[in-house]
């Protein structure tokens, strides 16, 4: 609320942060499906960092979407953290572990804001790992043949290429943030967290619907 509320243009900044996740998630799984499309699990080393890659972005999504404190946010976060409860002797104690009490609360809270901020210098390490087991092995080929022969630089070619992409990126962000800020989210998240009411349809980001 305060960002929102009070900071110049903060709203800007709040509605690119919420919706980035939905263009982040979108490059993510465009690039999830060429590698399998190209057969690059293959390469075990590297596909195993990503799917470990995967999950922690996934995770910081999750406790980011917990952190405005809405109706979804609280009882996406009881009912994910409750499905932990399942594992066998660990699972209750586990559970109330991560909630820091016997309820998703004021502590729970606090635990995640500070996961959703730790968590993207390691998912920033994990890609550095990535890469580094990707120059070991080379990138796959979509061709299937030598490439050898007729190759072109890095430079200019596709930093230009790179640059278009990441400029149309920004514009398709830009248009969602600036015309329907809301449109990916949930109404529901508008209302502040309340124990004693469960809303009838509790869903996840579409994200997490694969």
């Amino acid at each position: 609320a305060h960002i929102c509320r009070d900071v110049n243009y903060g709203w800007i900044i709040r509605y690119m942060h919420a919706n980035g996740a939905s263009m982040f998630f979108i490059c993510l799984y465009m690039h999830v499906g060429r590698g399998m499309y190209y057969g690059s699990y293959t390469f075990l080393e590297t596909w195993n960092i990503g799917v470990i890659l995967l999950l922690a972005v996934m995770a910081t999504a999750f406790m980011g979407y917990v952190l405005p404190w809405g109706q979804m946010s609280f009882w996406g976060a009881t009912v994910i953290t409750n499905l932990l409860s399942a594992i066998p002797y660990i699972g209750m104690s586990l559970v109330e572990w991560i909630w820091g009490g016997f309820s998703v609360d004021k502590a729970t809270l606090t635990r995640f804001f500070a996961f959703h901020f730790i968590l993207p210098f390691i998912i920033a390490a994990l890609a550095m790992v990535h890469l580094l087991f990707l120059h070991e092995t080379g990138s796959n080929n979509p061709t299937g043949i030598s490439s050898d022969t007729d190759k072109i630089p890095f430079h200019p070619y596709y930093t230009i290429k790179d640059i278009l992409g990441a400029l149309l990126l920004i514009l398709a962000l830009m248009l969602l943030v600036l015309f329907t800020p809301d449109l990916l989210g949930d109404p529901d998240n508008y209302t502040p967290a309340n124990p004693l009411n469960t809303p009838p349809h509790i869903k996840p980001e579409w994200y997490f619907l694969f």
